[in-house]
């Protein structure tokens, strides 16, 4: 466990790095800022790949094209309570044997194949976030199969030091080596304190208990939600399976300035909240962090661009009506697509929806 989904980024990809050495990274642009920056922080090559709209993971086919002998691991992100797996690229990593890192801090109970999200690759990320599936306000977890990747993370998560292993032979070890240093201070490792409270903890685990009867309400909630929208005007084709989404996914089925306006005006006037380019802001290749410091042409991406301007999600939570639910999609599928929406007085019930569930925040 550590203090946040980030801080489970960071010391993932530093772990990676110590065990197999610099290298390239492949990413999607559609992810939380925290991924593109642990990858930045441990001196790997981000190589972005475009997403499939029906996950909004990445794209199976461009992740193997891009694979090289340099690819130290392939980072995948699974969106808002969406599967990003598919068997061939399960199939091609294990074949050239490069490993599979799973941010699933956003899908917390999702499912393949019917197996849990994050126990497919060398190492998989949680947040803990209030906004998420489970929360211990702030926190996050790295979950590993891997002796030598966990003993690694164990030391990076508390300053690089090696008393914080687990193995009794992993200290022996060092203390051999470092005979002029007290054992209780041998620091392996130039790292980080991001680890969590007892108080955090606690949280977490009272939580536990309850989550697979709230993640069955949203899994309820998100099929209600895309079932009665207007596929029309809507991308409703969405891979469902296994899914488990603590967001509402509205995506503009064809580019539509007018609409999109015309969403976000009826939204306000209704007091509903909501976050516009999907997952961590849209286009991370847009944001002025990477300006300068990669150079990849934002044209390369048209998955990830639509999302970035056509998409929007809103909470969903475990208490929130099927009622609800259904009188906003009636409210949207209302939306006119060739004229500007003069903003109407009307709310659903009272304003703030969602707000317990809204912020990507991690």
């Amino acid at each position: 466990m550590v203090n946040s989904g980030s801080s489970a980024n960071l010391i993932t990809l530093a772990a990676l790095r110590h065990l197999r050495g610099p290298g390239e990274i492949i990413l999607p642009p559609l992810t939380w800022v925290s991924d593109v920056a642990a990858v930045l922080h441990n001196g790997f090559e981000p190589v972005f790949v475009d997403i499939n709209p029906r996950t909004l993971g990445l794209d199976t086919e461009q992740v193997i094209e891009r694979l090289s002998p340099k690819t130290r691991a392939v980072f995948i992100t699974h969106v808002l309570g969406y599967s990003a797996l598919t068997e061939r690229l399960l199939a091609e990593l294990a074949r050239r044997n490069i490993p599979l890192i799973e941010d699933v801090c956003e899908s917390h109970g999702a499912t393949f194949r019917g197996r849990k999200l994050g126990t497919f690759g060398l190492a998989s990320n949680f947040s803990f976030y209030f906004a998420h599936h489970m929360s211990t306000i702030e926190g996050g977890m790295v979950s590993t199969d891997d002796a030598a990747f966990y003993e690694k993370l164990r030391m990076l998560r508390s300053h690089g030091m090696v008393r914080e292993a687990s193995l009794a032979e992993t200290k022996a070890a060092y203390a051999e080596r470092h005979s002029d240093l007290n054992p209780d201070f041998i620091f392996a490792h130039a790292a980080y304190n991001v680890r969590s409270t007892e108080l955090n903890a606690v949280l977490g685990l009272s939580q536990l208990g309850r989550l697979d009867e709230r993640n069955a309400r949203r899994r309820a909630n998100l099929d209600l939600f895309l079932q009665r929208l207007d596929p029309e005007k809507y991308f409703t084709d969405f891979d469902t399976e296994g899914s488990c989404n603590y967001a509402f996914t509205l995506l503009l089925k064809k580019p539509n300035d007018v609409l999109r306006d015309n969403v976000v005006r009826r939204l306000r006037s209704l007091g509903v909240e909501f976050r516009r380019g999907m997952s961590g802001g849209g286009n991370q290749l847009r944001q002025p962090y990477l300006r300068g410091v990669v150079d990849w042409d934002k044209a390369d991406f048209p998955c990830v661009e639509h999302v970035h301007f056509y998409g929007f999600y809103l909470g969903n939570y475990p208490s929130l009506t099927g009622e609800r639910i259904a009188a906003l999609c009636d409210e949207v599928n209302a939306i006119p697509d060739d004229r500007p929406l003069t903003p109407s007085p009307l709310a659903l019930g009272g304003s703030g929806w969602g707000v317990r569930a809204q912020s990507a925040v991690r």
